[in-house]
């Protein structure tokens, strides 16, 4: 059961994530969460970087979809100019809102990555989808109420992992 709470890969952040290396492997598709993610929770807009990253996606082909457990109004706000798809009060790790932008982006589970930092929610929910999961460092150390006890929750299976040679990345 712990093995749904590993990532297939683990990066410092979504940079890192180069639409050469998804073509490779055959990917088109990323479902991405977006607090702690692309922005750090409190920031409304994407920041010059993220728009240069979702753009170079574009140049590639590579469709994006934002889910996220937040509400809409903070969603739209942030997806909406970048033109972005969303789902918005996901209930991530639960499996509609996968489910829902997978249709959306008219793809296989093959052919999509999923991204996020945490893996009580991101990572979980797409593992149990049959996705390829990628953790990046959250942007930011805080965190609101809910994902205070997720991260704490996630230092122990983290620390279990560790200690059994499951995973070799120090956050």
């Amino acid at each position: 059961m712990l093995k749904k709470f590993l990532p297939n890969e683990h990066v410092r952040d979504v940079f890192e994530i180069r639409p050469e290396d998804l073509k490779k492997r055959g990917i088109k598709g990323i479902i991405t969460d977006l607090d702690n993610t692309l922005v750090a929770w409190n920031v409304e807009s994407a920041t010059p970087e993220i728009i240069e990253w979702f753009k170079l996606m574009e140049e590639h082909h590579i469709k994006v979809t934002i889910i996220s457990n937040n509400k809409e109004e903070r969603v739209k706000l942030f997806s909406e100019p970048l033109a972005t798809p969303f789902v918005y009060s996901a209930r991530k790790p639960l499996g509609q809102a996968f489910k829902k932008a997978t249709k959306q982006m008219n793809l296989k589970k093959e052919e999509i990555v999923v991204v996020g930092d945490q893996i009580m929610t991101d990572v979980l929910g797409g593992n149990i989808a049959g996705f390829y999961t990628i953790l990046v460092v959250p942007i930011v150390k805080t965190d609101g109420k809910l994902t205070k006890i997720n991260r704490q929750i996630e230092r122990r299976i983290l620390s279990w992992m560790r200690k059994k040679g499951m995973i070799t990345w120090e956050e």
